[in-house]
């Protein structure tokens, strides 16, 4: 008898042991009034959809790897970051790229070669006096970058050694430049080979530090002359500087760095098309990046299907000063989280990751009114809508995960995602202002809840 009843509650237990198992799942909401941010709200499964509105997920197809999400670690970030005190610097570095619970884990950067707006002042690594030139690039220095930014993501690698990093030029040393300035201008067809002889030096110095660079883009917004730094580029400038000269240089050298062309607004799909059907160009080209203030995000499937065995990289998009935490995170999260995912991005990249409060340090002429994801003073740190949009992926989509189908319904968007654990993950934002109830079928099984107007959440099915 009593044989009997111990077994008998332990096949109980065991099945209800099984049972919680399967049936809740973890949605981590942040709404618009900012009441929730990544706040964890555990969901129970059931056998049936109470809802109008229906989210289905579906394993059988998937579309690409994800290589990560983050931001543009610029050089005004990092002095920001590299002033703070020890230990409220290392407490940050690990919540922004640890792996604990509490942490973001943002898994890539974008950094600039030389200085890009936001950095404190405008420098290449190849700076010479008026009237001197430098084609062999002999007095390459990565000096500037040894007071800060190199010295941060030294660090950084140590918390996270495999995030994976971006290089993007803003201008090129000027002596290169038909206007001999910072702004605007473009590369003098003599200097094509000096040109790829400093972004290859910039790599193989960046690699002796212990930074591999796992892509590089051509030329930040080449269609764009007016920041500082900036320079022009057209598609046929693009595609003879890589084909004469980059390419067989990485070529030469065993440089596995990834080719990455365009870096500009989603308006223009024909530049980078453009690029690619050059055939000699295109075999040393892993694939376009894209931003967004210009344009319409399925420019990037546009590209995609113009040539399918070359990538796409959502790299830029900036929040800014005038901007409101609801209005930024639902566009945000519609248009470059959800959007660049659906439309075959390989990564997610908001702009700035660090300013202080007055929008700085920058340039002369730089952005002054480009918000980061965090705004940092001393050793204060408020973090902004910028944190929060990443954070919905960075935290719960790791390097290796594969997007799988989800779809939209009414107001609702969703993007899904299979881990390498093999856990579902599930981003939904309702564009609309009034709450939606809704059912989400995971396998068999379906999710009944509600999202409030504007509030985005992130589901985890393991």
């Amino acid at each position: 008898m009593f044989k009997f009843a111990g077994l008998l509650y332990a096949w109980l237990f065991w099945i209800s042991l099984c049972s919680a198992q399967k049936q809740v799942a973890t949605a981590y909401i942040t709404s618009g009034n900012q009441t929730q941010l990544l706040t964890p709200n555990v969901l129970g499964l059931t056998n049936q959809a109470t809802a109008a509105t229906k989210i289905v997920i579906d394993h059988t197809q998937s579309f690409q790897t994800i290589d990560g999400f983050g931001f543009t670690l610029t050089g005004g970030s990092a002095l920001l970051i590299q002033q703070m005190d020890l230990k409220s610097q290392q407490a940050l570095l690990q919540e922004l790229f640890g792996q604990s619970a509490n942490a973001v884990s943002i898994s890539y950067l974008r950094i600039s070669v030389g200085a890009s707006d936001l950095s404190e002042s405008v420098f290449s690594y190849n700076d010479l006096p008026d009237g001197e030139t430098d084609t062999l690039i002999q007095r390459f220095s990565l000096s500037r970058d040894t007071l800060h930014l190199l010295p941060l993501l030294q660090k950084i690698l140590r918390i996270n050694p495999a995030i994976k990093i971006m290089a993007t030029p803003w201008s090129p040393p000027v002596w290169m430049k038909t206007n001999r300035n910072s702004v605007g201008g473009r590369l003098i067809p003599q200097y094509y080979r000096a040109y790829a002889r400093y972004l290859v030096k910039y790599l193989q110095a960046m690699s002796a530090k212990g930074i591999p660079i796992d892509a590089l883009t051509i030329q930040n917004e080449p269609e764009h002359g007016g920041n500082n730094p900036s320079m022009l580029m057209s598609a046929e400038e693009q595609a003879r500087l890589i084909k004469d000269h980059l390419g067989p240089l990485f070529a030469q050298h065993q440089i596995k760095t990834k080719i990455v062309i365009w870096d500009h607004n989603c308006d223009r799909p024909d530049y980078p098309i453009a690029v690619l059907n050059d055939g000699i160009a295109k075999q040393y080209i892993d694939g376009s990046a894209f931003h967004l203030y210009a344009g319409d995000i399925t420019a990037l499937s546009t590209v995609k299907a113009a040539h399918p065995d070359k990538n796409i990289y959502f790299t830029e998009q900036w929040t800014g000063s005038k901007g409101s935490f609801d209005g930024d995170l639902k566009w945000h999260v519609k248009h470059v989280l959800i959007g660049s995912m659906t439309n075959h991005s390989k990564i997610t990249l908001e702009w700035n990751l660090a300013n202080d409060a007055n929008f700085g340090p920058h340039t002369p002429g730089g952005c002054t009114e480009c918000k980061g994801a965090l705004t940092i003073q001393g050793n204060q740190v408020k973090r902004e809508v910028a944190y929060y949009i990443i954070a919905h992926a960075a935290k719960f989509v790791p390097p290796g995960s594969v997007r799988i189908q989800s779809n939209h319904s009414g107001n609702i968007y969703s993007v899904a995602f299979l881990t390498p654990k093999g856990h579902t993950i599930l981003i939904l934002l309702n564009n609309g202002d009034a709450n939606e109830r809704l059912s989400i079928q995971w396998h068999q099984q379906w999710v009944n809840t509600q999202l409030n107007g504007g509030d985005v959440a992130s589901i985890v099915f393991k």
